[in-house]
């Protein structure tokens, strides 16, 4: 996406500069103890505060938030402070910031949460480099609570129906302005939860445009010491449900019967229509409980399709089958075994299905088909590679996996590419795992091809018979643990690698692109990390004329008997010079040449490693900076016409004369 790498990009000065690019609109209540954290995040912003307007609006509040604002306000001067009576929820307070809003966009904080100090900026410029009308920031949870996705991928256009989007539905997003006015988009009044839900929907399907930054977060979600973020208070859940009803009906209002109506309504039963059956559900009598089913029971009717039903995970599906059918008693056990205790492990079936372990499976006195328990299809490996690291040629593996509830009996790592797959067992006890890939014998005992091969995992889970019975597998992508960064990880550094009979290659590791999967590439070209990255050199000549060249590398996995040699490049030409070689600790290693004479003329210099059939020519770079990036250039050693020695003659014919001059002279 065509956004600019340099969040200094220069924005207009002076006293022509326009109006705000981006109004934020933060709705307070009772929140001093944040307000800190929050507006702080906003005045922190990268982007020019000449193009940011804040606009807080209190809402009755009685803890000192007004007095704060006032008093940021003077300090402030992009800073504007409405008041009105408490309202019961951030809608109207929003809707009057909304009111009071003059920038081209507009973004909605939360008092609780805040901002990372360069948002604004990348959310601005993505908006306008993709003309968005809706622009999701990646989204981090901290204290507690949850980010409702995870945004990975900057996309410059995404679709409600096949992307995370649709599942935050929440204010926390940038908007542009025009947009809003010309849709008359505003936040339902009055509501503590869910006040959000027909603005966030009715933007979405309506945007021409909805981008995605996920280069870096930019919002992030506190949960609130006291548990008194507005998900968390009590509520009329009937009451609710019934409001729900009617955002729902504007969804199928919006959306035809069909795949992309179902998708939008597995995400409403997951986050509105199923979510009090917990422990909202569980804390009122009987009455109250069935009360409860009773108000959902429509939402079910109207909404709950087949394709909804299996789409949903079986405690939900559970729950959704038992409102339909109107099997109270079943239902409550069901939630109780989700939040009061916890289900059953898994059972793996003799089919080789895997049934979750929620009560009544299989009861013949219930009418709980199997269908609603079956989570074959949803058991994911959880896995992480903790460390990667070589021993001489050897790779080392070592990380965590099982398969949730069921375990895990064998594990194996593998390497694919070339259409092909090589299986390398692992040493697996406890939910640890030890894995050792030797180039020269992964490939069934022998070596493995030159290539990209892709590191994945593989468990698998043996039911009560063992290897003989029934089995589930599972496999995933091996990625690494940390941030991405791997220019300090000693095992991301190439290195030759041994491979018996098929020589000696360099091996690579990489992560792939956005997702960071590991892969090993095996005699690449080099683009992505080269060998002997580090390679810099000097070219020094010395009084009597001598030129001497010293390199200095690290170059991991180097065979005992490779020859090391600096060598001269041109457009046509290779001359290889005299070489000494110094190992030092480290996989370090020095070079030099002295040169005596040579072909006259401005050579490239590189240093040549020669092991076997196995040979690379590595570009020495300089060891200062260059006139350009400030980054190393290639290091080049010219030879004068003629050679040093006639060089030498003329340096002393010269002499010659001027001795004899002086001489005359006297």
């Amino acid at each position: 996406m065509p956004v600019p790498d340099d969040p200094e990009v220069a924005v207009p000065t002076g006293p022509r500069a326009p109006a705000p690019t981006v109004s934020v609109i933060v709705p307070v209540h009772n929140t001093r103890r944040y307000l800190d954290r929050s507006l702080g995040s906003v005045f922190a912003q990268t982007l020019d505060r000449r193009h940011i307007e804040v606009i807080a609006v209190d809402d009755g509040s009685t803890d000192g938030s007004a007095e704060w604002l006032a008093e940021q306000a003077r300090r402030h001067p992009h800073l504007t402070v409405l008041r009105q009576p408490a309202s019961g929820g951030a809608g109207k307070p929003r809707n009057a910031g909304l009111a009071r809003a003059t920038g081209d966009y507009v973004f909605f904080l939360d008092s609780d949460d805040r901002l990372d100090p360069e948002a604004l900026f990348w959310l601005t410029r993505t908006a306008q480099q993709c003309r968005s009308d809706i622009v999701y920031g990646r989204i981090a949870g901290a204290d507690g609570r949850a980010a409702p996705v995870d945004l990975r991928t900057t996309s410059e256009r995404v679709s409600v129906f096949d992307s995370p989007v649709y599942w935050s539905l929440a204010a926390y997003k940038l908007f542009r302005r025009s947009f809003v006015e010309r849709h008359r988009l505003r936040f339902v009044e009055g509501r503590l939860l869910a006040e959000d839900l027909p603005f966030g929907i009715t933007a979405l399907l309506r945007a021409d445009v909805v981008s995605v930054f996920a280069d870096r977060t930019c919002y992030y979600l506190h949960g609130r010491e006291d548990n008194s973020n507005a998900s968390r208070q009590d509520t009329d859940w009937c009451e609710y449900l019934g409001y729900i009803g009617t955002v729902l009906d504007r969804v199928a209002a919006e959306v035809p019967p069909g795949a992309d109506r179902d998708k939008l309504m597995v995400r409403h039963f997951h986050g509105e229509i199923l979510m009090p059956f917990g422990a909202p559900y569980l804390a009122r009598d009987p009455a109250g409980r069935t009360a409860m089913a009773a108000a959902a029971r429509p939402l079910v009717e109207r909404h709950l399709t087949d394709r909804v039903l299996t789409a949903l995970p079986p405690g939900l599906r559970l729950r959704a089958h038992c409102l339909r059918a109107g099997l109270d008693d079943e239902l409550t056990a069901v939630v109780r075994a989700d939040t009061a205790t916890r289900p059953d492990p898994p059972h793996l079936d003799d089919d080789g299905r895997v049934y979750a372990g929620y009560p009544y499976f299989r009861d013949p006195r219930r009418a709980l088909p199997d269908a609603c328990y079956d989570l074959t299809d949803r058991v994911v490996l959880r896995q992480r590679l903790l460390r990667q690291h070589w021993v001489g040629g050897v790779l080392h593996l070592r990380g965590t996996a099982a398969l949730p509830d069921l375990g895990g009996d064998t594990v194996e790592i593998l390497l694919r590419g070339n259409g092909t797959t090589h299986r390398i067992p692992a040493r697996y006890a406890d939910g640890a795992w030890r894995a050792a890939v030797d180039p020269a014998t992964a490939a069934d005992g022998g070596p493995v091809a030159d290539g990209v091969w892709g590191l994945k995992i593989a468990v698998t889970a043996y039911g009560p018979g063992g290897a003989a019975g029934p089995a589930l597998r599972r496999e995933a992508w091996l990625v690494p643990d940390g941030d991405g960064e791997d220019q300090g990880d000693p095992g991301f550094v190439p290195r030759i690698a041994g491979r018996g009979a098929a020589g000696p290659a360099v091996a690579a590791l990489f992560r792939s692109r956005p997702h960071g999967h590991l892969n090993l590439d095996l005699d690449g070209d080099g683009a992505r990390r080269p060998l002997g990255g580090d390679l810099r050199g000097t070219a020094d000549r010395t009084r009597t004329g001598r030129a001497t060249v010293t390199a200095r590398l690290t170059l991991p996995g180097c065979p005992v008997d490779a020859e090391l040699r600096l060598v001269l490049q041109d457009a046509t030409r290779t001359v290889a010079l005299r070489t000494t070689v110094e190992r030092g600790a480290g996989d370090r290693y020095t070079v030099r040449s002295v040169l005596r004479g040579g072909p006259p003329g401005t050579w490239r210099v590189a240093l040549r490693v020669t092991a076997g059939p196995f040979r690379r020519e590595l570009p020495v770079l300089t060891a200062g900076h260059g006139d350009g990036d400030g980054g190393p250039t290639p290091l080049t050693l010219t030879v004068p016409g003629g050679g040093f020695r006639a060089g030498l003659r003329r340096r002393a014919r010269l002499l010659h004369r001027v001795r004899r001059l002086r001489r005359a002279r006297r």
